[in-house]
């Protein structure tokens, strides 16, 4: 027997009318490229998404189109997540950091019909145009005062575009599984992989994300997404600001400057901010420079790499502001776990404390997680037991974009995200490290990631990685790669002594090699494979073998 409820899908054209009509007089307050104080209203702004939804339609755009994005976060790109999702397209959020050939290969694999852009990235297009197979149009954002002078052909100005459009709209209805918006991973290895969302996933998500042991947002909160919206759609925060009613923050190009941050926090009264640790460093340093606060700012949510402690001790000791670290990834819309702690924890203080606070956090509803051995054994919740991390939900892909069907999870409905992690007994997971870059040493494991958190703690450095390099005995033996900080000096001896008492006596790296810089991928994370190539041949010194 079926229930007698409506069958009314679930659509993000719903945020939008809801939001409009709950909270139309809440802000949305930008740092854009052709005004760093821009403010408007929801109504203001879901007025502009209907004249850029017809907009849209007056270029062709149909149902299943890709419309490239290649922008900050600002007024004018919140607008296109709405109007490109809800008319029935798709949302194809372009990172504009990535290398070049990525951004040929993503941009054809799309098969992107019009891409809008910011006026900074307008060279990026032209240096590449003749290879983008697919589009029709590149939509600069912004007024035609501030147009850039271009060869692109085809160029055209987004508040001209859109002048002349009524706003008035009839958001279609479709099936909420219809797709919505699309990312692409990073591709560390390999071309990047497309992720498809759909309407369902993505209102789940928002949903979830709301949640109060989650980003725990209200219509009395103000919210500063730091984190990109061309990654992960800015961790749903562009979905989950309008379902709650609260007031957004976003700072255009300026996610990585301090400054502007604390303008922003301070002047707008921020109370929740979301982005990734070095955005944190950032301000940090240079609230420790200016003398500067941000008393406002009740919780920060850190996540996409591993949140280096002095983060979490600063913000709660100098500035009362608590940080909570959060786990997902581009296959999961992001979302997978967030540290918030379970009754029967208020009385951990210390070192225990922090460790608790550090992890990745436990399960969102709508994840279920395991840990398996190599042979697909699931292995106990006791914080000891360590293996290969494996996902499934509803906001959790089944297959990337243009795949062979049925390549990506495994047979029993798994996602095998590639993380090497441990679940505690209280459900908090902590990642231990990538699959692809666990060190197997006499037939143990050894985190590089530990490995390399426990060297950034040091006062001195400013990065580092861990790579495994051969050794005739145990196989793999660690390597420590430090970039010292600026003006600082730092021997072998000194880093070396650091671990001691930190990790197990035997992870402790056998040698250090001190560099001017890593490597990095377009997002930021050390490219590992590229330090491999470099260090495949490198000879420990002489040890006791």
């Amino acid at each position: 027997m079926l229930g007698l409820m409506m069958d009314t899908p679930l659509l993000i054209s719903s945020l939008m009318i809801h939001a409009e009509k709950n909270f139309p007089e809440q802000e949305i307050v930008s740092v854009a490229a052709d005004n760093p104080d821009h403010r408007y209203t929801f109504q203001d702004a879901f007025k502009r998404t209907r004249q850029l939804a017809n907009a849209l339609q007056s270029l062709g755009i149909q149902q299943g189109d890709r419309v490239g994005t290649l922008a900050w976060n600002d007024y004018r790109h919140f607008e296109l997540y709405y109007a490109i999702s809800c008319s029935g397209a798709i949302c194809h959020t372009v990172n504009p950091r990535l290398f070049p050939e990525q951004l040929i290969y993503i941009i054809n694999h799309a098969e992107d019909r019009v891409i809008f852009c910011d006026p900074m990235f307008v060279p990026l297009l032209e240096n590449i145009h003749d290879q983008l197979e697919s589009i029709e149009h590149v939509i600069v954002l912004t007024s035609e005062n501030h147009m850039p002078a271009s060869s692109l052909p085809n160029l055209l100005c987004y508040e001209t575009l859109i002048a002349g459009e009524s706003n008035e709209y009839e958001w279609p209805e479709f099936d909420e599984k219809t797709a919505s918006a699309m990312c692409y991973t990073s591709g560390t290895t390999g071309n990047p992989k497309g992720v498809l969302y759909d309407h369902r996933s993505t209102i789940l998500h928002a949903y979830a994300a709301a949640l109060p042991d989650v980003f725990g947002i209200s219509a009395s909160d103000c919210i500063l997404p730091i984190v990109p919206m061309f990654h992960v759609n800015a961790w749903g925060t562009i979905y989950a600001g309008p379902l709650c009613g609260s007031k957004i923050i976003l700072p255009g190009s300026k996610m990585g400057d301090g400054e502007t941050l604390q303008r922003l926090i301070e002047s707008e009264q921020v109370t929740v901010s979301q982005g990734v640790p070095t955005v944190w460093l950032a301000l940090l340093a240079y609230l420790e420079e200016s003398g500067k606060q941000i008393p406002s700012l009740k919780r920060v949510i850190t996540g996409g790499a591993a949140c280096p402690a002095v983060i979490a001790q600063e913000m709660q000791e100098k500035h009362d502001v608590y940080v909570h670290v959060a786990w997902g990834m581009t296959e999961m819309s992001p979302l997978g776990t967030f540290n918030q702690f379970k009754p029967g924890m208020e009385d951990l203080e210390g070192d225990e404390l922090l460790e608790a606070q550090l992890k990745a956090g436990r399960g969102v509803y709508g994840v279920e997680m395991k840990i398996t051995d190599d042979d697909n054994n699931e292995l106990p919740w006791d914080g000891v037991a360590f293996g290969s991390l494996k996902v499934r939900g509803p906001w959790v892909l089944s297959d990337y974009f243009k795949a062979e069907p049925g390549t990506t999870l495994e047979e029993d409905g798994w996602f095998e995200t590639g993380d090497v992690a441990t679940i505690d007994e209280r459900g908090f997971m902590a990642i231990t490290d990538r699959t692809k870059d666990v060190i197997k040493s006499g037939g143990e494991w050894i985190s590089s990631i530990d490995l390399e958190n426990t060297a950034i703690n040091h006062p001195k450095v400013a990065e580092a990685a861990v790579i495994g390099v051969n050794h005739p005995k145990w196989t793999e033996r660690p390597l420590l790669l430090v970039q010292a900080k600026e003006g600082e000096e730092l021997s072998k001896d000194e880093i070396l002594q650091w671990y001691e008492g930190k990790v197990a006596k035997w992870w402790i790296p056998d040698d250090v090699v001190f560099v001017d810089s890593l490597p990095h991928t377009a997002t930021g994370k050390i490219q590992k494979f590229e330090l491999r190539k470099i260090y495949k041949d490198y000879q420990l010194p002489d040890i006791d073998a």
